[in-house]
């Protein structure tokens, strides 16, 4: 049993600016690396911050995750992960649902992916620049962009892409929502995606989720109820954390407008950037996902019980100076970038390169095709998510520099296309602004099916066409 005295409560409050890490963690870095914390279940837990041994969690087979989701296990939130998804096993189970997905995420296969989810990316910025500015990034490019990409890989026909944005906001929650609310959104996913699992039975495809469908029917690979959890929590994380790296990634470049001009002059920089940002924008409140400890570990001194909870808080570790020199200093040309965003071992995110595909890519279109692009209110107006793991902007109203146009007006008229930023009035928090694309808009991007490597058909929409 714990036996230190929990005092400090986790999540600590908000920090002084959004996706900046709570200063509570150097703190501990420097005097309690591995530190008692009660959790708001009133359940206990360690707190690890160094990143050595946020490293050693990761990758120490003696913490499970599937011991943390067990019934009377200490956890951060009433709602856990199913027994059964792939966030809550451990090898071998883990390792065996892992390999019928792990093809399709290949760094070979989802480079295959970049020049779609490029042209993707620059289409939705050059529907942002047409419509003129303001706009909502969130709407405009993050959204779209995650959500296509993902639903194109799994087959999510594009009649639906609109649906899965709010019951992804409930499931991500920790205290928006009622724990009824949180169930209620994870059974409309599972739900949905059974839906989808049948019409895929009587309409095989290549697509993700017809490729784990076969591997059920055709080969017992995976159970029924395994393979609804692998497919939701697949839509779940490859929409829900790539559309808010997105908007957070724009956020802190504009606190650092020095660091954006030099992206937008030597883009050739971007994919190093992108790697920064992912070290210093925290990717979640709450640290990482609970492990329980099979046997007693020592950690920083720290004994660690069988039975006990460890929390990675990968915030602090990506800021730990003994590992990154001058770790709060934004530096887009740091090589050394061995962040623990992803995780680590056995756990280590498989959409990892994918994410990076569509982070490099909506920056890549953003500097090319916006110049001057700016908040279109003061930061302290922008509305942030509260109560998710996830910390993002609702919206992000962001404006840029219109180019004079090639033609020339009569006397007295005064072409829309000819007012820049400064010709209109602020936006306020909260006021709508131009729809310039669908929030998942029925866009293609060309993909490789993992089984076979060819091209995958369009996903059938409701109506039983094609896209």
């Amino acid at each position: 049993m714990m036996t230190e005295n929990a005092e400090l409560r986790f999540p600590f409050p908000n920090a002084a600016a959004p996706l900046e890490p709570a200063e509570e963690y150097a703190r501990l870095r420097a005097r309690r690396p591995v530190v008692a914390v009660t959790l708001p279940t009133g359940d206990r837990a360690w707190l690890v911050t160094r990143y050595a041994d946020v490293r050693q969690i990761y990758t120490d087979p003696r913490f499970s995750r599937a011991a943390a989701v067990r019934s009377g296990a200490p956890r951060a939130n009433s709602v856990g992960p199913d027994p059964e998804s792939i966030v809550a096993q451990d090898p071998p189970e883990h390792t065996r649902l892992r390999r019928l997905v792990a093809p399709a995420f290949t760094a070979r296969r989802i480079e295959a992916l970049r020049a779609g989810v490029e042209a993707l990316a620059h289409r939705l910025v050059d529907g942002m620049r047409a419509a003129g500015p303001p706009a909502d990034l969130v709407t405009g490019l993050a959204v779209p962009l995650a959500g296509t990409t993902i639903s194109e890989l799994l087959g999510i026909p594009p009649s639906d892409r609109g649906r899965f944005r709010s019951w992804s906001e409930v499931v991500m929650s920790t205290t928006a929502h009622p724990p009824e609310a949180i169930r209620a959104a994870q059974r409309q996913f599972e739900e949905y995606v059974s839906a989808l699992i049948a019409d895929r039975r009587r309409s095989p495809g290549e697509d993700l989720i017809g490729v784990l469908v076969a591997a059920r029917d055709q080969r017992d690979r995976l159970s029924e109820k395994e393979l609804v959890n692998l497919a939701w929590t697949l839509l779940l994380t490859g929409f829900e954390t790539t559309s808010s790296q997105i908007v957070n990634f724009v956020v802190v470049l504009l606190r650092h407008p020095d660091r954006l001009d030099r992206l937008r002059d030597e883009p050739a920089r971007i994919p190093g950037a992108v790697e920064e940002l992912l070290r210093y924008a925290p990717r979640r409140i709450d640290g990482g996902a609970i492990r329980v400890a099979r046997e007693d570990v020592e950690l920083a001194g720290v004994t660690v019980r069988a039975g006990e909870a460890v929390i990675p808080a990968i915030a602090s570790a990506n800021r730990d100076e003994e590992r990154f020199p001058h770790a709060d200093e934004l530096d887009l040309g740091r090589t050394d970038t061995a962040h623990l965003s992803f995780g680590l071992g056995a756990h280590h995110c498989l959409g990892a390169q994918l994410a990076r595909v569509e982070l490099q890519s909506a920056l890549g279109a953003l500097l090319r095709g916006l110049t001057g692009l700016r908040l279109a209110v003061p930061e302290r107006e922008v509305d942030w998510r509260a109560g998710t793991l996830v910390p993002t902007p609702t919206a992000l109203p962001v404006t840029w520099e219109r180019p004079a146009p090639h033609h020339a007006t009569g006397a007295g008229e005064r072409d829309d296309a000819r007012a820049t930023a400064a010709d209109r009035p602020a936006a306020r928090a909260g006021e709508r602004f131009p729809e310039t694309a669908h929030p998942c808009p029925a866009e293609s991007v060309t993909l490789i099916a993992p089984d076979t490597g060819r091209p995958v058909a369009p996903a059938p929409d409701a109506q039983g066409g094609e896209r």
